[in-house]
């Protein structure tokens, strides 16, 4: 569309109309989306001084949103009381001391996890975020207007409200008051966000000469770990340290690189310093610990599962999918003794498992290990042993009737899900449990497309936290709804559609959670 005259941004707020009427039927080659912004103001007209204008006036609207989102939030937490929370004494209570991040006085435990579907992001962010607003709009109400005037944007008000906030009940609220009003100062003369936290928070030691040992005691309580993945197969591993102990661990890594270095190796000092690092954590040399092993998995496409070609005849077609013959594993015996020298062979002390995909969708349809593999390629069909038939030696594992899924359950499940299935988790399946969708006591089967993977907490927030709900088909995708309506999905990694019915769990929606 073609606009004539001068045209600007501005945010408004409006009567709430009702729903539109559906739409017409779309025409054929028309695509029906939203007017873009830049549609009816257009950059490409503006000069260099209307660009910084509009660029000004995008950063104080964007503040003016940040403060409603945090008011927004703070609204949903008040609606999140702790009321049916279970206690650490109370069967599927959590654990004290396995969550690092705070928790909210008076909030859910599983605000942050709702809050991180709602949004779709992780829940690292969500927790920053809830943190944030519970701050602003609670303890500093004068840095949440400024944001909301759109006199300061919300990396300085965060910066603020990290070296402030949760200072009650042992700084004086005079105190934190003062040096708020200096901190707005200061973000508002232009400091950048790193130093405006780092002058807020000596300014509040001025004051109060023990607010910098509490802030380094609650610093050492909320210390962990994390892994970053950044590129090309690489991770970051992140460690929170005093930073005393942070120093001297890097100076030992520095100083035994530098010694392999001055030995003649001709690896990058970097490098050197990662690998020992690596080796002071795992120890290799150390026999008086319990190795640590690994398990590597195959994921093997077979090729010929696709289905029959053009002009050929199905023989042996199921629900489950074609079956995976004899000759497929000796196929793919050969590929994976080809893959290096002596063919594919597990790390010491570790093992090695083949999980076995549908090449069309992704799909898994069995798992085994690779001495399996090699006994049943060896052995064949023992009702054909002399023919090339095309009975399955393997296939997803069978329905159990007991309450505790078998081995081999367990392991085709971890194998389908590779991690946690909640929406935004990346716990790995190794730290997982197979979980039924549908409870053992509801109905529910102990069966592999009744069962999937999630980590202990958010096991805990299907069984027990009121007003969630999960359903998950027959080939694998979670859907998981959360008090406030939002629904995400999750599918098994490597798969695609097609999406079949859902197996449904009842939500907790009235009464109090069953033990």
């Amino acid at each position: 569309m073609e606009v004539t005259g001068e045209w600007s941004l501005a945010l408004s707020v409006g009567p709430s109309l009702p729903a539109a009427p559906e739409w017409p039927p779309r025409p054929a080659g028309v695509t029906r989306r939203p007017v873009r912004l830049t549609e009816l103001v257009q950059p490409s007209t503006f000069d260099g001084a209307r660009c910084a204008a509009e660029l000004s006036l995008v950063e104080q609207m964007k503040a003016q949103l940040d403060a409603y989102q945090l008011a927004v939030v703070k609204q949903l937490a008040d609606q999140r009381p702790d009321l049916w929370d279970l206690t650490p004494d109370d069967p599927g209570g959590k654990a004290e001391g396995w969550v690092p991040a705070r928790t909210f006085a008076g909030v859910t435990e599983f605000f942050v996890d709702e809050l991180a579907v709602v949004l779709g992001c992780s829940p690292t962010r969500a927790h920053t975020l809830a943190d944030t607003a519970l701050v602003l709009t609670e303890q500093l109400p004068t840095t949440w207007e400024a944001l909301a005037d759109g006199r300061i944007d919300v990396t300085r008000a965060r910066a603020i409200a990290k070296a402030l906030g949760w200072q009650a009940p042992e700084v004086d609220p005079d105190i934190v008051a003062a040096v708020e009003t200096r901190a707005l100062g200061w973000a508002l003369d232009g400091e950048t966000p790193g130093r405006l936290q780092e002058r807020t928070a000596a300014a509040l030691v001025e004051l109060d000469a023990a607010a910098a040992d509490r802030r380094r005691k609650r610093a050492e309580k909320l210390a962990d770990t994390r892994i970053r993945n950044v590129r090309d197969g690489m991770a970051e591993f992140v460690l929170d340290l005093p930073v005393d102990v942070a120093v001297a661990c890097r100076d030992a890594v520095d100083s035994y690189a530098r010694t392999w270095k001055a030995d003649g190796d001709t690896r990058p000092i970097g490098q050197l310093r990662t690998l020992v690092a690596a080796d002071l954590i795992l120890r290799p040399w150390d026999t008086s610990r319990e190795p640590v092993t690994a398990h590597i998995t195959v994921v093997a496409p077979l090729g010929s599962l696709g289905g029959p070609g053009a002009g050929d005849v199905e023989e042996c077609g199921s629900v489950s999918g074609h079956p995976i013959t004899a000759a497929h594993l000796r196929d793919l015996l050969h590929e994976l003794d080809a893959l290096c020298p002596g063919g594919l062979q597990a790390p010491a002390g570790g093992s090695v498992g083949v999980s076995l995909v549908d090449p069309a969708t992704g799909a898994l349809r069995a798992t085994v290990t690779h001495a399996q593999l090699r006994r049943l390629a060896r052995r064949g069909c023992t009702d054909h042993p002399d023919t090339a038939c095309t009975c399955s030696l393997v296939d997803r594992p069978p329905r159990t009737d007991r309450y505790e899924p078998t081995p081999a359950q367990r392991r085709w499940v971890k194998a389908r899900d590779g991690g946690c299935r909640h929406p935004g988790c990346r716990r790995p399946a190794a730290c997982t449990d197979p979980d039924h969708v549908v409870p053992h006591g509801a109905g529910g089967n102990t069966d592999c497309t009744n069962l999937c993977c999630l980590c202990r907490r958010h096991h805990r927030i299907k069984t027990h936290a009121r007003g969630w709900h999960f359903a998950m088909t027959p080939d694998g995708v979670l859907s998981v709804t959360t008090p406030s309506g939002i629904t995400r999905t999750t599918r098994p990694p490597g798969t695609a559609p097609p999406v079949t019915a859902a197996v449904t769990a009842p939500a907790h929606d009235g009464d109090l959670p069953s033990f």
